[in-house]
């Protein structure tokens, strides 16, 4: 996909948001200066947009510090809003690279069910496919239904090879394997399905910890990251997810899926600004090629509505 393909995707996607926000900003009448109540008024759409309390009130505040008691017009509001969210997730917009060495690079994926965990493993096996790195991926979902086998269906889709064992089989033995196969064939990223069962966070940090001393037994620097999936259709409610994940597996990084059609994108700057996790990618659509590295600034301009 061309890069103005992606960007015009990534404006769909986002086009919700963009008119949540836009539809809540202020209007700014012609020689309007910026005072106190159109700034007041800003930080209540940022809110409303789902880019949280914490957010809104560091991007009024640099309005307020650059532009208090000046003219300015409607685009110019938007311009600014957009440069002042760029300025949070900069920091953040970090690509998930293939450093390590001895290889392979294992990447822990996680996430609740229903987040696009499965789809996203297989869109990033296929970017770095793209980048002539090798791939291979393991089924380490071994009790949800069908998990096993949609992560196979996807595997075949990228072109890469699965390691699985059987349904309700032991994820630590799989991973077992798949490490050593990954080894031994030469492999570049050994990227790890894991379960999503929130219900039960002792069992889930239990059998996370046993995944860990598995790979610390064959690598002690595996896993190298540790990828939380969230679904930004969550909205708010993704930030929890967060802490729980934070707590349970040691998060290194992001990516956000289901950006296409929700009007809660926004949570992407809530999430940089709490937390100040790398956001390696972000997806907006089913497509193989719909997941791409983070580009803050043309997110956040897509988010204010200059893009």
């Amino acid at each position: 996909m061309s890069e103005t393909s992606w960007s015009q995707r990534l404006f769909g996607g986002f086009a919700k948001t963009s008119e949540k926000l836009a539809s809540s900003l202020p209007a700014i009448s012609s020689g309007a200066k910026l005072d106190n109540a159109t700034l007041d008024d800003v930080e209540d759409a940022l809110i409303m947009s789902d880019l949280g309390p914490a957010a809104a009130g560091r991007i009024r505040a640099r309005l307020a510090d650059k532009r208090f008691g000046l003219e300015i017009t409607a685009r110019e509001l938007k311009e600014a809003v957009a440069e002042e969210i760029a300025a949070i997730l900069r920091p953040v917009a970090k690509p998930l690279e293939v450093t390590a060495f001895p290889r392979p690079q294992v990447i822990l994926v996680i996430g609740v069910n229903g987040s696009g965990k499965t789809t996203t493993i297989a869109k990033l096996a296929h970017l770095f496919t793209e980048d002539d790195y090798g791939v291979l991926l393991a089924a380490g979902d071994t009790f949800r239904a069908a998990a096993i086998g949609q992560l196979a269906t996807w595997a075949e889709r990228a072109g890469v090879e699965l390691v699985r064992g059987p349904e309700g089989g032991d994820p630590a033995a799989i991973v077992f394997d798949a490490v050593k196969q990954a080894t031994d064939t030469g492999i570049d990223a050994l990227i790890v399905d894991t379960a999503g069962r929130l219900q039960n966070k002792k069992e889930l940090m239990e059998e996370l910890a046993k995944i860990r001393r598995v790979l610390g037994r064959l690598n002690p620097e595996a896993p190298h990251d540790v990828v939380l999936v969230l679904d930004a259709t969550n909205g708010q409610n993704a930030l929890s997810q967060i802490d729980v994940f934070k707590e349970v597996a040691g998060v290194t990084g992001l990516i956000m899926t289901k950006l296409d059609g929700t009007a809660r994108g926004g949570v992407l700057v809530a999430a940089a600004e709490q937390y100040g996790l790398p956001i390696h990618a972000i997806g907006v659509g089913e497509k193989m090629e719909d997941l791409r590295p983070f580009d803050p600034d043309l997110v956040a301009r897509v988010i204010a509505g200059v893009a």
